[in-house]
């Protein structure tokens, strides 16, 4: 017999006992589900995140006075880093405060390098927009920015125009509007919302601008957005305010560093620091954003295969138990194959070929269910259709050792035994 006929028998064998496969496969299956089900949701978490900051240009940082809280799971940071490596500062008294305007606008007015600086201010997100008799849900974010936050944070315009310097600088009520607000006032002709008057919690703003739609991530639409100049906010919005965040956008990737050692210089004359204090703020790269999000999900990473390869034993055993059960039932067939001269080696190979033919179709299966379930994710996030082609490298591969492990111990049981004793077992 050679390597085909052994390979053909072993195919046979298996198709012939389908609901004992059947539910091997199943196990096998579900283990290589779950682990290629979660990482192709996490590729597409990682695409979304890729989409959501690219926008932001790696050439670009921001000033906030406190890191950003990008987390999964697992133990959590303190909000600031401050006042807590080396030893005891001397003043404590500016430690832990928020960005005012007021800082803002000194830094505005002191940071000369050349370079495109925006400020930006997070209201809420229950705001309430109205127009006539129609209302919104209370469910729109709301936002301050100047002139350069659409450009900054990768925002287009669809009708209108944008802020420009006098009306922000000026506080007068004027907004733009996100495309969903748009529509459900407007319907299709969302050109007729540039110069209509709306109540934003129900003061009046006129439209200058809207913006071109961005979808949703992460389940929360982005056109579901009210951008107000920064300086309209803290006129009308100051109780709501908890911090301004200054971004900075350089011309040349080569001259971050330099734009940032400069920022950072300034605000800490702005925040009156001395020499001896840390840092009461934060400035973060925009790539590093990027990198801090996606590292972010590593321990689903961890966890998913943790829980994978764990099914995976679970399968392991349950097929070696269905093998031995397999050498059991077939001991006179074994018996009848040495008795025309087939050696035991070949034995040995017909039932490793059939824990691997198990094994392998539990990949198959296992792949296709958890490429399907993690592109469910990415429907919902809205991205593109993700594979992890790594991962389905990898789960063959180890779909084939837990054949080999599994079927290895039956097999040499199998090419144990003696034919004649085979051959009369009852």
């Amino acid at each position: 017999m050679n390597t085909g006929d052994i390979f053909s028998l072993a195919y046979r064998t298996v198709r012939s006992n389908k609901l004992r496969t059947g539910l091997t496969v199943a196990i096998i299956a579900f283990g290589i589900m779950a682990l290629v089900g979660i990482i192709t949701a996490i590729k597409a978490m990682n695409q979304k995140f890729m989409e959501s900051f690219s926008t932001m240009g790696a050439n670009g940082f921001t000033i906030r006075f406190k890191e950003r809280q990008i987390h999964f799971g697992g133990g959590g940071q303190s909000d600031l880093k401050v006042a807590k490596k080396g030893k005891k500062k001397e003043k404590t008294s500016s430690l832990g405060k928020p960005i005012t305007i007021e800082q803002v606008d000194l830094f505005r007015n002191h940071f000369t390098f050349p370079a495109t600086l925006g400020v930006s201010v997070f209201v809420n997100r229950n705001t309430i927009v109205s127009h006539n008799t129609t209302k919104t849900s209370p469910n729109v974010l709301l936002i301050g920015g100047d002139e350069n936050y659409l450009i900054l944070n990768g925002f287009k315009l669809s009708a209108g125009r944008n802020f420009n310097q006098t009306d922000v600088q000026s506080a007068r009520n004027l907004c733009l509007i996100g495309h969903d607000i748009a529509v459900r006032f407007f319907k299709d002709n969302i050109d007729r919302a540039v110069n209509s008057i709306i109540r934003i919690n129900d003061v009046p703003y006129r439209v200058l601008g809207v913006l071109a739609s961005r979808g949703s991530s992460f389940g929360f639409s982005r056109d579901n957005v009210v951008i107000l100049g920064y300086k309209n906010i803290d006129r009308n919005y100051s109780n709501n305010v908890s911090s301004y965040t200054i971004a900075v956008m350089t011309d040349d990737i080569r001259n971050l560093n330099e734009a940032m050692g400069e920022a950072e210089g300034n605000f800490r004359a702005i925040r009156k620091l001395n020499t001896t204090e840390e840092n009461n703020f934060v400035l973060d790269r925009n790539d590093a954003i990027v990198e801090k999000a996606m590292n972010s999900l590593g321990f689903l990473t961890i966890s998913a295969t943790v829980i994978g390869l764990i099914t995976l034993i679970g399968a392991a055993i349950g097929l070696m138990n269905i093998m031995l059960v397999s050498v059991t039932e077939r001991t006179k067939e074994v018996g009848l194959i040495k008795a025309i001269g087939g050696k035991s080696k070949l034995v040995r190979r017909q039932f490793l070929l059939e824990a691997i033919i198990i094994s392998l179709l539990g990949a198959l299966f296992g792949i296709l269910l958890g490429v399907a379930i993690g592109n469910l994710f990415s429907i919902v996030l809205n991205t593109g259709f993700v594979v992890p082609w790594n991962w389905i490298v990898y789960g063959i591969v180890i779909c084939t050792i837990v054949g080999l492990l599994a079927g290895l111990y039956p097999a040499l049981k199998a090419g144990r035994l003696n034919p004649i004793e085979a051959l009369r077992y009852e």
